[in-house]
This record gives C-alpha cells, structure tokens and sequence, in this order.
C-alpha cells in the first residue's frame, strides 16, 4: 500500500468515528491496524487502536475498550510522540470515568493537563480542568471543583483562535460548583449570562444543559414552578438531538416537581412520559447488545484472518512469532523443553522456474497439508514466508522432536506432482533446535539455530534432518 492510501486510510477510520459510525469505525480500524503491523508504520497503528478504543466505549464494550487502550500504550511507549500520549489520557479518562474509578480518571487528567500545557494545546488544558472540575463534584468536592473550574476559564482564554463553546463548557461546570456550595447569587448572574447568550442558539446540547442548570437553581431555590419550566424547556431542546441519558436525568426531576407542586395530573402525565422514555432506552439497549455481539463476533473473524496466511491456510508468521514468544517466556519460567523445526523444499526455485509459480505454489499447498496431517494438541506450524514452514513442539524431548521430524519427512516422501507429462517428487529439508540447548528465549534465536542447522542439511546433500549443536 502507498504512503498516500495509507494516509486516507488513517483519515476513514478517523472520519467514520466522528460521524458515530462506531461499527464501521472498528472494522475500518483492524484494516489499518493489519497494514500498519505490516508497514511497521507506527502512526497508522496507534490511529486504529485510539479509534477503536473510543468506538468500543461508546458502543458499551468497556472491556474490549481497555484492551485497545493497552495496545495503544505499548507501541505508544516504544514509538508515540508527546500528541499520541494526550490521546491516550484523554479517551483512558473517559473508561474510568464510566467505571466511576475517578482517582485513576484524575491522574490521568493531570497528566494530559501537563503535557498538553507544555505542548501549548490550550483547549486540551481548558477541556482537562473542565473535566477535572466535574469528577471533583461527583465525589462531593464542590470547593475543588469550582478551582478547578476557574483554571480551565483561565486557559480557554489563552486559546488561539478565540474559542465561546470551549469557555461556555467551562462556566457550566462553574455555575455547577457555586450551586453546589449554595452560592446561589454567583450560580444566578452566571446562568442568566450564559442562557441569554446569542451565540447559542448554534449549540443545542450546551442550551440544553444551560436549561437544566437553570432548573437546578431554581429547584435549590425551592421555586418548583419556575423548576419545572426550565426543565421542560431543557427536555424540549433535548428531543431535538436525542441524548436519551440527559433525557432520563431531566424526566426524573420533572417527576420529583410534580409531587412538590401535588399537581396529580401534571405528575401523571410525566410519568406516562417518563415510562414511555424507560421502554425506547431498553430497546436501545437490546440494539446495542446486539451491535456489541455483532462487532465482537465481526472482529474475532478478523482477527482469525489476520493470523491465517493466504495460500496454505496455515497460521502466518507475525502469529507463529507471537505464539512461539509467548511458550518461550513460560517455558523459561517452567523450565520446559521447547523443539523447533524448520523445513523448506529442495530445488524449490529450479520448480518454480521450470513450471512456474503457480506450479510451485500448489507444491507449497501439498507440504503444508502433509506437515499439518501429523500434528497434535500443542504442536504449532506456520508459514515463515516462502517455501519455508515452521513447527513449534511444545513440551517435547529432543527425541520426540526428532520423531516428529522424521513423521514429517515421511510425510511427505510420496508427494509428487504431475505437470505436462512430467512428474515432480517434492521433498523437504529439515532443521531443528530446541531452547534448552542455549537457553533460549526468545522466538528470534530459536528460529535462527534451527534455520543453521538446516542449511547443514542442505549443504550436506539435502532431503535430511539435522539438529543444531
């Protein structure tokens, strides 16, 4: 893939996650993840896994989200800048926050706040405190979060070009603090600023929310009336784009309005709103528990493909090299025996240059099934590239390494192809190690001892079996 399809690549996943198209997002994301691992292009990496992780969340997948999220911070260790690092804290703030851990969400708040400050992204720090303002009230701590507050105004003000919506979202949490701390002259002249403001009218949800602020104050002023207007007239907006958690919030405190007014008929009628509005919220939970299963069970069979060379059905070599690290590190701490054989096909380019490569392909087809037909429960074999396959014997001996090798060889001793009158005998060379030899422990040296050992073989008259030393 070119470097400019890749770029548009990175622009789809990035575009469809912003046009909520969660389910595409996440698809469009593992394609750009498989390309990435095999460009090694660390950029289009990180961008699919910070995708998916914020299309995960907002489908509800937590779990899976986190997972992203680990992902995301391993390569962004090795290979991420100070910009991929403000990405990682801003969406693994929205998880904890959701899981209600709101010590790790002000960590990680905190750092996005200082490195987003050194790199002079403003709008991120005024976003940060604004954040940071909110999960201080849900813990209670209305005198931090009107700080808090206060700091993020400050640093909307120092954002270039002049932004209203990133200060307006700060003053709501502001308006929010002096409630909470019953300053309720400052919350007031605040509100009544913020809701009498024209620019506005371009802005729903933040209307929306301005209303049930207002509605807040006025019930904490205990004048319900006035309570009850501002919140139908949040619920009014709210309807418009459809936040149904906003709308549940809004509902319950209508309801609770009623019964301080003992008005039964306005009371009835909102919970026959309020019921109607609990039904469309669980059917949209059982359509998103089926989008969930649908994407896990889309992404498994990605997955699956990743891991699957093309030609043979085989497992490919980034998920051998996985795999085989993974027995590695266990076996090192068990102390278990590990055999590896390598094998390719003798003359292998003369059949290929004589019958061509579709020739040379359906031999690679054959070894592969032959060498699959004698594997058992904890013997791994994959295409490295090429002719060249590898098997992975776990918890075998250096004798039944070399049993499995010969079982191999035999095998493969009849294969023959038929082409133009002529017929073709495949046979295979063979080279084995095993970690406990040089106490290896890592995929890379194992695999590099057994490809020594068969080039000996080849060297020595090929169609054999050695074993590194």
């Amino acid at each position: 893939m070119k470097k400019q399809d890749l770029n548009l690549l990175q622009q789809k996943v990035t575009m469809l996650r912003a046009e909520g198209k969660y389910k595409d997002t996440i698809e469009a994301g593992y394609e750009l993840l498989k390309v990435g691992i095999e460009l090694k292009d660390y950029k289009s990496i990180l961008t699919a896994y910070i995708n998916n992780a914020a299309s995960f969340y907002c489908v509800g997948d937590i779990e899976e989200a986190f997972n992203c999220i680990d992902q995301y911070t391993e390569v962004c260790t090795k290979h991420g800048d100070e910009a991929d690092w403000v990405n990682l804290y801003n969406v693994s703030f929205l998880l904890y926050e959701t899981n209600k851990d709101y010590i790790k969400a002000k960590e990680t708040l905190e750092k996005s706040i200082q490195l987003a400050g050194k790199l002079e992204k403003y709008n991120i720090v005024s976003n940060g405190y604004s954040n940071l303002s909110h999960v201080y009230m849900m813990e209670g701590n209305f005198e931090k979060a009107l700080e808090m507050a206060r700091l993020g105004l400050e640093m909307a003000k120092l954002h270039k070009p002049v932004s209203f919506i990133l200060a307006f979202r700060v003053k709501l949490n502001l308006a929010k603090s002096y409630i909470g701390l019953e300053d309720l002259e400052a919350s007031k002249s605040l509100i009544d600023d913020m809701i009498h403001e024209p620019l506005l009218e371009d802005f729903k949800r933040e209307k929306a929310q301005c209303y049930d602020l207002q509605g807040a104050w006025y019930t904490k002023s205990k004048l319900y009336a006035e309570a009850y207007e501002s919140f139908t007239n949040a619920k009014n907006i709210v309807e418009e784009y459809n936040d149904v958690n906003l709308l549940k919030t809004i509902q319950e405190e209508r309801c609770k309005l009623s019964e301080l007014m003992n008005n039964v008929q306005l009371g009835y009628t909102v919970q026959k709103e309020y019921i109607a509005l609990l039904n469309e919220i669980s059917e949209r939970q059982i359509a998103l528990s089926a989008l969930k299963l649908d994407i896990k069970h889309r992404v498994s069979a990605i997955k699956a493909k990743a891991n699957i060379d093309y030609l043979t059905g085989l497992y490919n070599r980034s998920y051998l090299e996985g795999t085989a690290n993974e027995w590695l590190q266990e076996a090192s701490i068990n102390n278990e025996s590990i055999q590896c054989l390598v094998l390719d096909i003798d003359n292998f380019k003369g059949i290929n240059d004589e019958f061509g490569h579709l020739f040379g392909d359906e031999a690679i087809k054959l070894v592969s099934k032959a060498c699959s037909s004698t594997l058992k429960e904890n013997e791994l074999i994959g295409r490295y590239g090429g002719d060249e396959f590898v098997v992975i014997l776990r918890g075998a001996t250096r004798e039944e390494g070399l049993l499995k090798a010969k079982q191999i060889n035999h095998s493969i001793r009849n294969l023959c192809i038929n082409k133009d009158g002529k017929t073709v005998k495949i046979k295979v060379s063979i080279g084995m190690s095993n970690n406990l030899n040089r106490k290896v422990e890592t995929f890379e040296n194992l695999f590099y001892s057994a490809d020594m050992a068969l080039y000996e073989a080849k060297k020595g008259g090929k169609n054999q079996i050695r074993v590194s030393r």
